[in-house]
Protein backbone atom coordinates (compact mmCIF):
# COMPACT_ATOMS: atom_id res chain seq x y z
CA UNK A 1 0.00 0.00 0.00
CA UNK A 2 1.17 3.54 -0.77
CA UNK A 3 -0.54 6.57 0.72
CA UNK A 4 0.26 10.28 0.76
CA UNK A 5 -1.52 13.49 1.69
CA UNK A 6 -0.31 16.89 0.46
CA UNK A 7 -1.94 19.89 2.09
CA UNK A 8 -1.75 23.61 2.62
CA UNK A 9 -0.88 24.20 6.26
CA UNK A 10 -3.85 26.18 7.58
CA UNK A 11 -1.94 27.24 10.70
CA UNK A 12 0.48 29.37 8.67
CA UNK A 13 -1.26 29.99 5.33
CA UNK A 14 -3.19 33.23 5.26
CA UNK A 15 -6.78 33.41 4.12
CA UNK A 16 -5.87 34.97 0.77
CA UNK A 17 -3.62 32.00 -0.14
CA UNK A 18 -6.25 29.44 0.87
CA UNK A 19 -8.93 31.27 -1.11
CA UNK A 20 -6.75 31.34 -4.24
CA UNK A 21 -5.98 27.60 -3.97
CA UNK A 22 -9.54 26.55 -3.11
CA UNK A 23 -11.73 24.57 -5.52
CA UNK A 24 -14.68 26.92 -5.62
CA UNK A 25 -17.28 24.99 -7.64
CA UNK A 26 -18.29 21.51 -8.74
CA UNK A 27 -17.07 22.36 -12.22
CA UNK A 28 -13.62 23.22 -10.85
CA UNK A 29 -13.53 19.98 -8.88
CA UNK A 30 -14.40 18.04 -12.02
CA UNK A 31 -11.65 19.72 -14.03
CA UNK A 32 -9.13 19.11 -11.25
CA UNK A 33 -9.95 15.41 -11.03
CA UNK A 34 -9.74 15.11 -14.81
CA UNK A 35 -6.25 16.62 -14.85
CA UNK A 36 -5.06 14.61 -11.85
CA UNK A 37 -6.18 11.38 -13.53
CA UNK A 38 -4.25 12.40 -16.63
CA UNK A 39 -1.07 13.20 -14.68
CA UNK A 40 -1.30 10.22 -12.29
CA UNK A 41 -3.43 7.58 -14.08
CA UNK A 42 -3.00 4.62 -11.67
CA UNK A 43 -3.46 6.57 -8.44
CA UNK A 44 -6.61 7.08 -6.38
CA UNK A 45 -7.29 10.74 -5.52
CA UNK A 46 -9.57 12.57 -3.08
CA UNK A 47 -9.60 16.38 -2.71
CA UNK A 48 -10.72 17.97 0.56
CA UNK A 49 -11.26 21.71 0.09
CA UNK A 50 -12.88 23.84 2.81
CA UNK A 51 -12.49 27.43 4.00
CA UNK A 52 -9.69 26.34 6.34
CA UNK A 53 -7.85 23.65 4.35
CA UNK A 54 -6.88 22.35 0.93
CA UNK A 55 -5.77 18.72 1.06
CA UNK A 56 -5.24 16.11 -1.65
CA UNK A 57 -5.03 12.42 -0.73
CA UNK A 58 -3.26 9.99 -3.06
CA UNK A 59 -3.25 6.23 -2.65
CA UNK A 60 -2.55 3.00 -4.50
CA UNK A 61 -2.49 -0.65 -3.53
CA UNK A 62 0.05 -1.28 -6.28
CA UNK A 63 3.76 -0.91 -5.76
CA UNK A 64 3.92 2.30 -7.72
CA UNK A 65 5.25 5.82 -7.32
CA UNK A 66 2.92 8.41 -5.84
CA UNK A 67 3.21 12.08 -6.86
CA UNK A 68 5.65 13.98 -4.69
CA UNK A 69 5.10 17.22 -2.83
CA UNK A 70 6.74 19.28 -5.56
CA UNK A 71 4.62 17.66 -8.29
CA UNK A 72 1.41 18.41 -6.40
CA UNK A 73 2.53 21.98 -5.72
CA UNK A 74 3.16 22.48 -9.46
CA UNK A 75 -0.30 21.10 -10.23
CA UNK A 76 -1.92 23.54 -7.77
CA UNK A 77 0.11 26.41 -9.18
CA UNK A 78 -0.80 25.67 -12.80
CA UNK A 79 -4.44 24.78 -12.11
CA UNK A 80 -5.19 27.88 -10.05
CA UNK A 81 -2.73 30.16 -11.83
CA UNK A 82 -1.04 31.02 -8.53
CA UNK A 83 2.77 31.49 -8.48
CA UNK A 84 4.59 28.75 -6.61
CA UNK A 85 6.47 31.29 -4.51
CA UNK A 86 3.17 32.49 -3.03
CA UNK A 87 2.48 29.21 -1.22
CA UNK A 88 5.32 26.69 -1.62
CA UNK A 89 6.53 27.25 1.97
CA UNK A 90 3.07 26.45 3.29
CA UNK A 91 2.76 23.03 1.59
CA UNK A 92 3.13 20.00 3.85
CA UNK A 93 2.95 16.28 3.17
CA UNK A 94 2.61 13.04 5.13
CA UNK A 95 2.91 9.41 4.04
CA UNK A 96 1.68 6.00 5.20
CA UNK A 97 0.82 5.96 8.95
CA UNK A 98 1.31 9.73 9.33
CA UNK A 99 -1.10 10.37 6.42
CA UNK A 100 -3.73 8.12 8.02
CA UNK A 101 -3.31 9.83 11.37
CA UNK A 102 -3.58 13.23 9.69
CA UNK A 103 -6.93 12.42 8.08
CA UNK A 104 -8.26 10.82 11.27
CA UNK A 105 -7.28 13.91 13.28
CA UNK A 106 -8.93 16.16 10.70
CA UNK A 107 -12.13 14.08 10.76
CA UNK A 108 -12.19 14.19 14.58
CA UNK A 109 -11.70 17.99 14.40
CA UNK A 110 -8.49 17.70 16.44
CA UNK A 111 -6.80 19.69 13.70
CA UNK A 112 -9.55 22.31 13.33
CA UNK A 113 -9.59 25.96 14.33
CA UNK A 114 -12.70 25.06 16.33
CA UNK A 115 -11.81 21.99 18.37
CA UNK A 116 -14.66 19.50 18.37
CA UNK A 117 -16.63 21.02 15.50
CA UNK A 118 -19.03 18.61 13.79
CA UNK A 119 -19.09 20.31 10.37
CA UNK A 120 -15.80 18.81 9.20
CA UNK A 121 -17.18 15.25 9.18
CA UNK A 122 -19.86 16.12 6.63
CA UNK A 123 -17.26 18.01 4.58
CA UNK A 124 -15.01 14.93 4.47
CA UNK A 125 -17.96 12.71 3.58
CA UNK A 126 -18.90 15.04 0.73
CA UNK A 127 -15.29 15.16 -0.47
CA UNK A 128 -15.09 11.39 -0.71
CA UNK A 129 -18.47 11.12 -2.43
CA UNK A 130 -17.41 13.71 -5.00
CA UNK A 131 -14.23 11.72 -5.73
CA UNK A 132 -16.27 8.54 -6.07
CA UNK A 133 -18.64 10.28 -8.50
CA UNK A 134 -15.62 11.42 -10.53
CA UNK A 135 -14.29 7.85 -10.48
CA UNK A 136 -11.00 8.81 -8.81
CA UNK A 137 -11.58 6.98 -5.52
CA UNK A 138 -10.86 3.27 -5.12
CA UNK A 139 -10.56 0.46 -2.57
CA UNK A 140 -7.81 2.12 -0.55
CA UNK A 141 -9.34 5.59 -0.30
CA UNK A 142 -12.77 4.05 0.26
CA UNK A 143 -11.55 2.16 3.31
CA UNK A 144 -9.47 5.15 4.44
CA UNK A 145 -12.34 7.64 4.40
CA UNK A 146 -14.89 5.20 5.81
CA UNK A 147 -12.47 4.54 8.67
CA UNK A 148 -12.00 8.28 9.18
CA UNK A 149 -15.74 8.83 9.53
CA UNK A 150 -15.97 5.84 11.84
CA UNK A 151 -13.31 7.10 14.24
CA UNK A 152 -14.87 10.57 14.16
CA UNK A 153 -18.12 9.00 15.36
CA UNK A 154 -16.30 7.18 18.16
CA UNK A 155 -14.54 10.34 19.33
CA UNK A 156 -17.85 12.18 19.30
CA UNK A 157 -19.63 9.54 21.42
CA UNK A 158 -16.76 8.36 23.65
CA UNK A 159 -15.33 11.78 24.60
CA UNK A 160 -16.71 15.17 25.59
CA UNK A 161 -14.53 16.97 23.10
CA UNK A 162 -17.39 18.96 21.59
CA UNK A 163 -18.54 20.31 24.96
CA UNK A 164 -17.50 23.85 25.89
CA UNK A 165 -16.76 26.36 23.15
CA UNK A 166 -13.10 27.20 22.66
CA UNK A 167 -12.92 29.52 19.64
CA UNK A 168 -13.35 33.25 20.05
CA UNK A 169 -16.20 33.31 17.54
CA UNK A 170 -18.09 30.39 19.09
CA UNK A 171 -17.77 31.89 22.59
CA UNK A 172 -18.83 35.31 21.30
CA UNK A 173 -22.03 34.01 19.76
CA UNK A 174 -22.82 30.88 21.72
CA UNK A 175 -22.09 32.04 25.25
CA UNK A 176 -22.01 35.83 25.37
CA UNK A 177 -24.49 36.51 22.58
CA UNK A 178 -27.08 34.05 23.85
CA UNK A 179 -26.87 35.59 27.31
CA UNK A 180 -28.14 38.83 25.76
CA UNK A 181 -30.56 37.71 23.02
CA UNK A 182 -32.88 34.71 23.12
CA UNK A 183 -32.96 34.60 19.32
CA UNK A 184 -30.94 36.00 16.41
CA UNK A 185 -33.18 35.45 13.40
CA UNK A 186 -34.78 38.87 13.93
CA UNK A 187 -31.54 40.73 14.60
CA UNK A 188 -29.59 43.05 12.32
CA UNK A 189 -25.82 42.52 12.22
CA UNK A 190 -23.14 45.03 11.20
CA UNK A 191 -19.70 43.60 10.36
CA UNK A 192 -16.77 46.03 10.49
CA UNK A 193 -13.86 44.49 8.61
CA UNK A 194 -13.82 41.47 6.29
CA UNK A 195 -11.05 39.28 7.64
CA UNK A 196 -10.98 35.70 8.84
CA UNK A 197 -12.25 36.42 12.36
CA UNK A 198 -15.16 38.43 11.00
CA UNK A 199 -16.16 35.61 8.68
CA UNK A 200 -15.85 32.94 11.36
CA UNK A 201 -18.10 34.93 13.71
CA UNK A 202 -20.52 35.56 10.87
CA UNK A 203 -20.68 31.82 10.23
CA UNK A 204 -21.86 31.20 13.79
CA UNK A 205 -24.39 34.02 13.55
CA UNK A 206 -25.81 32.55 10.35
CA UNK A 207 -26.11 29.19 12.11
CA UNK A 208 -28.24 30.99 14.71
CA UNK A 209 -30.55 32.27 11.99
CA UNK A 210 -29.32 35.82 11.31
CA UNK A 211 -30.84 37.15 8.08
CA UNK A 212 -29.94 40.84 7.89
CA UNK A 213 -26.19 41.40 7.41
CA UNK A 214 -24.31 44.57 6.51
CA UNK A 215 -20.56 44.59 5.88
CA UNK A 216 -18.41 47.73 6.04
CA UNK A 217 -14.79 47.38 5.01
CA UNK A 218 -12.11 49.86 3.93
CA UNK A 219 -11.50 47.72 0.86
CA UNK A 220 -15.03 47.86 -0.53
CA UNK A 221 -14.52 45.02 -3.01
CA UNK A 222 -13.38 42.66 -0.26
CA UNK A 223 -16.35 43.68 1.88
CA UNK A 224 -18.67 43.13 -1.06
CA UNK A 225 -17.29 39.61 -1.55
CA UNK A 226 -17.90 38.69 2.10
CA UNK A 227 -21.40 40.19 2.06
CA UNK A 228 -22.31 38.36 -1.14
CA UNK A 229 -21.05 35.05 0.24
CA UNK A 230 -23.31 35.28 3.28
CA UNK A 231 -26.35 36.93 1.72
CA UNK A 232 -25.76 40.44 3.02
CA UNK A 233 -25.11 43.91 1.67
CA UNK A 234 -21.89 45.93 1.57
CA UNK A 235 -21.51 49.61 2.42
CA UNK A 236 -18.60 52.05 2.38
CA UNK A 237 -16.66 52.03 5.62
CA UNK A 238 -17.33 55.73 6.26
CA UNK A 239 -21.07 54.97 6.21
CA UNK A 240 -21.20 52.50 9.11
CA UNK A 241 -22.06 55.04 11.82
CA UNK A 242 -25.31 55.92 10.02
CA UNK A 243 -26.42 52.29 10.38
CA UNK A 244 -25.97 52.20 14.15
CA UNK A 245 -29.61 52.95 14.96
CA UNK A 246 -30.81 49.94 12.92
CA UNK A 247 -28.19 47.54 14.30
CA UNK A 248 -28.52 44.95 17.08
CA UNK A 249 -25.09 43.29 16.81
CA UNK A 250 -21.74 44.81 15.83
CA UNK A 251 -18.75 42.57 15.05
CA UNK A 252 -15.61 44.67 14.66
CA UNK A 253 -12.27 43.28 13.40
CA UNK A 254 -10.74 46.20 11.53
CA UNK A 255 -7.10 45.88 12.59
CA UNK A 256 -6.92 49.66 13.16
CA UNK A 257 -4.04 50.96 15.28
CA UNK A 258 -6.40 53.02 17.49
CA UNK A 259 -10.14 52.94 18.31
CA UNK A 260 -12.36 53.75 15.36
CA UNK A 261 -14.90 55.42 17.65
CA UNK A 262 -14.53 57.29 20.90
CA UNK A 263 -16.92 57.20 23.84
CA UNK A 264 -17.96 60.81 23.12
CA UNK A 265 -18.86 60.05 19.50
CA UNK A 266 -20.67 56.85 20.47
CA UNK A 267 -22.71 58.68 23.14
CA UNK A 268 -23.69 61.29 20.55
CA UNK A 269 -24.83 58.60 18.09
CA UNK A 270 -26.84 56.79 20.77
CA UNK A 271 -28.72 59.98 21.56
CA UNK A 272 -29.75 60.20 17.90
CA UNK A 273 -31.41 56.76 18.05
CA UNK A 274 -35.20 56.98 18.39
CA UNK A 275 -35.08 54.20 21.00
CA UNK A 276 -32.06 52.89 22.81
CA UNK A 277 -32.32 49.30 21.67
CA UNK A 278 -30.11 46.58 23.10
CA UNK A 279 -26.75 46.66 21.33
CA UNK A 280 -24.30 43.76 21.49
CA UNK A 281 -20.77 44.79 20.45
CA UNK A 282 -18.06 42.21 19.77
CA UNK A 283 -14.78 44.08 19.61
CA UNK A 284 -12.39 41.51 18.14
CA UNK A 285 -9.79 44.07 17.18
CA UNK A 286 -6.28 43.97 18.60
CA UNK A 287 -5.81 46.72 19.59
CA UNK A 288 -9.42 47.61 20.44
CA UNK A 289 -11.72 49.16 17.84
CA UNK A 290 -14.17 50.52 20.45
CA UNK A 291 -13.13 52.60 23.45
CA UNK A 292 -13.77 50.43 26.54
CA UNK A 293 -15.69 53.26 28.24
CA UNK A 294 -18.48 52.71 25.68
CA UNK A 295 -19.69 49.75 27.80
CA UNK A 296 -20.88 52.24 30.45
CA UNK A 297 -22.78 54.62 28.12
CA UNK A 298 -26.12 53.07 29.05
CA UNK A 299 -27.54 49.83 30.42
CA UNK A 300 -28.50 48.51 26.97
CA UNK A 301 -24.96 48.46 25.59
CA UNK A 302 -23.02 45.22 26.03
CA UNK A 303 -19.39 45.46 24.92
CA UNK A 304 -17.05 42.45 24.92
CA UNK A 305 -13.48 42.62 23.71
CA UNK A 306 -10.96 39.98 22.66
CA UNK A 307 -9.58 39.61 26.20
CA UNK A 308 -13.02 38.76 27.64
CA UNK A 309 -13.57 36.14 24.97
CA UNK A 310 -10.11 34.57 25.16
CA UNK A 311 -10.34 34.14 28.94
CA UNK A 312 -13.48 32.06 28.46
CA UNK A 313 -11.87 30.15 25.58
CA UNK A 314 -8.86 29.27 27.73
CA UNK A 315 -11.04 28.02 30.57
CA UNK A 316 -12.90 25.77 28.13
CA UNK A 317 -9.62 24.54 26.60
CA UNK A 318 -8.28 23.56 30.02
CA UNK A 319 -11.45 21.63 30.72
CA UNK A 320 -10.99 19.71 27.45
CA UNK A 321 -7.38 18.63 27.91
CA UNK A 322 -8.36 15.27 29.37
CA UNK A 323 -10.82 14.69 26.51
CA UNK A 324 -8.14 15.56 23.94
CA UNK A 325 -5.87 12.88 25.41
CA UNK A 326 -8.70 10.35 25.04
CA UNK A 327 -9.39 11.43 21.46
CA UNK A 328 -5.70 11.29 20.48
CA UNK A 329 -5.40 7.79 21.92
CA UNK A 330 -8.45 6.63 19.94
CA UNK A 331 -6.92 8.11 16.77
CA UNK A 332 -3.56 6.39 17.35
CA UNK A 333 -5.16 3.00 17.95
CA UNK A 334 -7.45 3.36 14.92
CA UNK A 335 -4.55 4.45 12.69
CA UNK A 336 -2.38 1.51 13.76
CA UNK A 337 -5.29 -0.87 13.18
CA UNK A 338 -5.91 0.56 9.72
CA UNK A 339 -2.28 0.10 8.71
CA UNK A 340 -2.12 -3.39 10.20
CA UNK A 341 -5.18 -4.47 8.20
CA UNK A 342 -3.67 -3.29 4.92
CA UNK A 343 -0.23 -4.67 5.52
CA UNK A 344 -1.79 -7.98 6.52
CA UNK A 345 -3.94 -7.96 3.39
CA UNK A 346 -0.81 -7.71 1.23
CA UNK A 347 1.23 -10.32 3.11
CA UNK A 348 -1.52 -12.85 3.84
CA UNK A 349 -1.70 -14.30 0.25
CA UNK A 350 2.04 -15.12 0.38
CA UNK A 351 1.75 -16.59 3.88
CA UNK A 352 -1.28 -18.64 2.87
CA UNK A 353 0.36 -19.93 -0.32
CA UNK A 354 3.57 -20.85 1.51
CA UNK A 355 1.64 -22.72 4.19
CA UNK A 356 -0.53 -24.59 1.63
CA UNK A 357 2.51 -25.47 -0.51
CA UNK A 358 4.48 -27.02 2.34
CA UNK A 359 1.53 -28.91 3.74
CA UNK A 360 0.74 -30.22 0.25
CA UNK A 361 4.32 -31.50 0.00
CA UNK A 362 3.82 -33.24 3.33
CA UNK A 363 0.58 -34.88 2.20
CA UNK A 364 2.17 -35.96 -1.09
CA UNK A 365 5.10 -37.64 0.66
CA UNK A 366 2.75 -39.38 3.10
CA UNK A 367 0.70 -40.80 0.24
CA UNK A 368 3.89 -42.09 -1.37
CA UNK A 369 4.91 -43.70 1.95
CA UNK A 370 1.52 -45.37 2.49
CA UNK A 371 1.73 -47.01 -0.94
CA UNK A 372 4.97 -48.71 0.13
CA UNK A 373 3.67 -49.84 3.53
CA UNK A 374 0.83 -52.37 3.57
CA UNK A 375 0.19 -52.85 7.28
CA UNK A 376 -0.14 -49.31 8.66
CA UNK A 377 -3.19 -48.94 10.91
CA UNK A 378 -5.45 -45.88 10.84
CA UNK A 379 -4.26 -44.96 14.31
CA UNK A 380 -0.63 -45.07 13.18
CA UNK A 381 -1.49 -42.98 10.12
CA UNK A 382 -2.99 -40.31 12.34
CA UNK A 383 0.13 -40.24 14.50
CA UNK A 384 2.39 -39.99 11.45
CA UNK A 385 0.28 -37.20 9.90
CA UNK A 386 0.29 -35.20 13.15
CA UNK A 387 4.06 -35.54 13.33
CA UNK A 388 4.51 -34.38 9.74
CA UNK A 389 2.17 -31.40 10.34
CA UNK A 390 4.14 -30.40 13.43
CA UNK A 391 7.41 -30.59 11.48
CA UNK A 392 5.98 -28.46 8.66
CA UNK A 393 4.55 -25.89 11.10
CA UNK A 394 7.86 -25.62 12.95
CA UNK A 395 9.73 -25.13 9.69
CA UNK A 396 7.19 -22.49 8.63
CA UNK A 397 7.31 -20.61 11.92
CA UNK A 398 10.58 -18.62 11.40
CA UNK A 399 9.82 -17.28 7.88
CA UNK A 400 6.19 -16.48 8.77
CA UNK A 401 7.17 -14.68 11.96
CA UNK A 402 9.77 -12.70 10.04
CA UNK A 403 7.15 -11.63 7.47
CA UNK A 404 4.69 -10.64 10.18
CA UNK A 405 7.33 -8.70 12.10
CA UNK A 406 8.53 -6.84 9.01
CA UNK A 407 4.95 -6.00 7.98
CA UNK A 408 4.37 -4.02 11.18
CA UNK A 409 6.46 -1.21 9.68
CA UNK A 410 4.99 -1.49 6.19
CA UNK A 411 4.56 -3.96 3.39
CA UNK A 412 7.95 -5.78 3.05
CA UNK A 413 7.87 -5.91 -0.76
CA UNK A 414 11.48 -7.06 -1.19
CA UNK A 415 11.10 -9.78 1.44
CA UNK A 416 7.88 -11.06 -0.13
CA UNK A 417 9.55 -11.13 -3.53
CA UNK A 418 12.47 -13.12 -2.09
CA UNK A 419 10.15 -15.63 -0.43
CA UNK A 420 8.22 -16.11 -3.66
CA UNK A 421 11.45 -16.70 -5.59
CA UNK A 422 13.00 -19.01 -2.98
CA UNK A 423 9.98 -21.27 -2.75
CA UNK A 424 8.71 -20.70 -6.30
CA UNK A 425 5.32 -19.55 -5.12
CA UNK A 426 2.94 -18.95 -7.99
CA UNK A 427 5.31 -20.88 -10.27
CA UNK A 428 3.22 -23.51 -12.01
CA UNK A 429 5.95 -24.61 -14.39
CA UNK A 430 7.01 -28.25 -14.24
CA UNK A 431 10.55 -29.44 -13.60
Amino acid sequence: MNLRVVYCNHETANLDVRERLAFSSEERFGCAYEQLQKYFPVVEVVIVSTCNRIEIYFGTEQQGKLPGQDEVARFLSEFHNVPLDDFINEIRHETELEAVQHLFRVACSLDSMVLGEAQIVSQIKSAYQRAADCDTAGPLTHHLFQSAMSIAGRVRTETKLSEGRISVASVAVGEFGKSIFERFDNKSVLILGAGEMAEETLRYLKDEGVQKITVANRNFQRGEQLASKWGGQAIRFDQWESHLSQTDVIVSTTGATEPIISVERFRELRKQCPIQQTLFILDLGAPRDFAPEIAAVDDNVFLYDIDDLEQTCNRNRQARKKEMLKANKLVRVASDQFMHEFYHRETSPVIQELRETWHEIGRSELNRLYKKLDNVSEQDKQQIEQTINRIVNKLLHPPLETIKHQSKQGTPHSLLKTVKELFRLGDNSSE
